[in-house]
């Protein structure tokens, strides 16, 4: 009966470390992403360059404001 007592809290505190560890890692993620974003302004505008368009400011915008309401 005891092993049985054990086994149940290393499997207890495995699980509650796995859900600690992947709030606290997304938590993490979230906020580096919004202090360094994956794209910004200017890569849109060299992007669209690439592709023959001379982009508006209007389209610049649109395009960061899609992107980051993925994020």
């Amino acid at each position: 009966m005891a092993f049985f007592l054990d086994l149940l809290k290393v499997l207890g505190g495995l699980i509650a470390g796995a859900v600690i560890g992947f709030f606290v890692a997304r938590s993490y993620m979230q906020k580096y992403m919004k202090k360094n974003p994956p794209i910004n302004e200017q890569m849109i505008k060299a992007m669209m360059m690439q592709m023959g368009r001379t982009p508006s400011q209007k389209q610049v915008n649109q395009m960061l404001k899609s992107m980051n309401k993925y994020m």
